[in-house]
């Protein structure tokens, strides 16, 4: 087998009884790092400490990464226009939260023969909300629902941003 060092220098081929005596030798552990070379490639290294820095940075990718929430927000086919402003507003302070927001209209008994009027409703959210949010997923038919998914811009998010870092300096002024 292909031996390398623990500070990464190559060592050379070597026989397997000779690595493990090399690596007790060390107090450290020997890995088979490439199996499928040929030789197969080992390394001397302390491996508890390998795992530990590993998962550390695992960690820290998982710390980095943004989770995406998709909020559902559900109206009829015969929605009150007050109840659609409110509703609408709703769907605005989830965009403004950077969250994807599913738009479900719900159709019940013969409403179903009358789907245009919850397409109508969604065409005048998406009209509504032109300036803050872009559709990710067009309309479709599930069953008994018509379904949509809106996505905040991305100059939305980058806005908001922006205000995140322009608040905080003025609040440790004050």
């Amino acid at each position: 087998m292909r031996l390398v060092g623990a500070d990464g220098s190559q060592i050379g081929i070597v026989d397997v009884q000779d690595a493990l005596r090399q690596a007790r030798d060390l107090d450290l552990d020997l890995v088979e790092v490439a199996p499928q070379a040929n030789p197969p490639v080992c390394r001397i290294m302390d491996y508890g400490k390998y795992k530990y820095e590993r998962d550390i940075r695992q960690k820290e990718a998982r710390k980095k990464q943004s989770r995406i929430d998709v909020k559902e927000i559900k109206f009829r086919p015969k929605i009150d226009p007050h109840d659609y402003a409110t509703k609408k507003g709703h769907v605005e302070r989830f965009l403004r939260a950077g969250q994807r927001v599913k738009v479900t209209i719900m159709f019940r008994g013969r409403e179903m023969a009358h789907t245009e009027l919850g397409r109508k409703i969604l065409d005048r959210l998406v009209e509504d909300l032109a300036d803050t949010a872009v559709v990710d997923a067009p309309p479709k038919q599930d069953g008994r629902n018509m379904i949509m998914v809106i996505a905040p811009t991305k100059r939305r998010e980058s806005e908001h941003a922006d205000e995140a870092v322009d608040e905080a300096p003025a609040a440790s002024e004050g």
